[in-house]
């Protein structure tokens, strides 16, 4: 009798998985086109009433990159070939769907974990993926906010992470972005900050060494990631990714939303002249956002969200308030274009001699 009945369990559970497939196959699948960070590929702020199927590509690219404007070079792993890889935007309800490709081209297996995800090491475990492979893993995104993803092959973690191997996935609710009333919060514009802290070895004279290959540098890298010290902390990959000629931009009245995420250590962001207007600091949307922030606490492995609206034109500058880490590199600017509010501040007296006090 009791196989009878694990008979017939068995039977509907396979009935009810199957029925399962087939309703979220039913489903609009949609294929989103990615772009490189601090870009954000076009998304809807409120969600469509049915869920859907969002598909998105990702290919691994071992590669060099450069990371200074003095030539120091990072034997890099990435997604889709930039640091951080892409940010992906879906909603509550939503079914990702990640296609991930490991060309023949490259050396190392590789896998995605996404802490979005709910199962198998966050995908890490259905996704390694070998050299000339690629895998396909469907999730559902059952709650709301910012998530890492990165590489995580066992025993080698940390070295692709701080290679280069993270990005973003964002869970939107459904109906859009709230402050804690419930009023709808909007954005104009959104931006991806990738900070990463990055450990590139020296030779015996003090100089960055420089590796034909990706394997040729894995010893000497690890031995300098143990030192806990890193060379570089910067934004998007390298410093100046997103200052000078690089610097995002903005106009006076636009909210603009910032993701950062930092998938190994800690970081204080901070917009100078300007504020958090609302605050996701953990990055998850169920809770309220915090308020008027100066600066904020990124978790490491985590990605915070802040909303702001400029009110100023002028160069803004958003960096890590480590400010011995924003010389680094993790530092950017934010050109904004507008017309001057003399309430909001004003020069009273230009620099000029001292004048005596009566």
């Amino acid at each position: 009798m009791n196989g009878i009945k694990h008979l017939a369990l068995s039977v509907a559970l396979a009935f009810s998985g199957h029925a399962l497939a087939d309703a979220v196959d039913a489903l609009p699948h949609v294929k989103v086109n990615l772009v490189a960070p601090p870009q954000v590929h076009d998304h809807q702020q409120v969600a469509p009433k049915e869920a859907r199927v969002v598909q998105f590509r990702l290919v691994i690219e071992e590669k060099k990159m450069v990371i200074d404007d003095q030539g120091t070079t990072l034997q890099a792993m990435t997604f889709n070939g930039s640091m951080p890889g892409p940010t992906m935007v879906v909603h509550e309800g939503d079914f990702v769907e990640i296609t991930l490709v490991n060309p023949a081209s490259n050396s190392m297996p590789h896998n995605i974990d996404l802490h979005a995800a709910t199962g198998a090491l966050g995908g890490a475990g259905l996704t390694l993926v070998s050299p000339g492979q690629e895998v396909v893993l469907r999730f559902k995104a059952d709650r709301t906010g910012t998530f890492v993803y990165h590489c995580a092959p066992e025993g080698m973690v940390a070295w692709h992470v701080l290679a280069g191997m993270s990005g973003t996935l964002m869970v939107l609710p459904r109906e859009g972005l709230k402050d804690p009333a419930g009023k709808p919060l909007h954005y104009d514009r959104v931006y991806t900050i990738g900070e990463s802290d990055l450990y590139i070895p020296k030779d015996k004279d003090g100089k960055y060494k420089n590796y034909n290959t990706l394997m040729d540098s894995y010893g000497d890298t690890r031995e300098t990631m143990r030192g806990l010290i890193p060379s570089h902390v910067v934004f998007n990959g390298r410093v100046g990714a997103l200052t000078g000629k690089n610097a995002l931009t903005a106009k006076v009245g636009e909210s603009v939303l910032f993701i950062h995420s930092q998938a190994n250590r800690d970081s204080r962001p901070h917009l100078i002249g300007g504020h958090g207007d609302w605050v996701w600091e953990t990055g998850k949307f169920d809770n309220p956002p915090l308020k008027n922030l100066e600066t904020w606490f990124v978790r490491g492995g985590s990605a915070a969200v802040a909303l702001y609206t400029f009110r100023q034109p002028g160069v803004f500058a958003y960096l890590n308030h480590n400010l011995i880490e924003a010389e680094m590199g993790a530092a950017a600017h934010i050109v904004v274009d507008g017309e001057w509010s003399d309430e909001l501040m004003k020069q009273i007296k230009a620099p000029g001699p001292i004048v005596a006090q009566e």
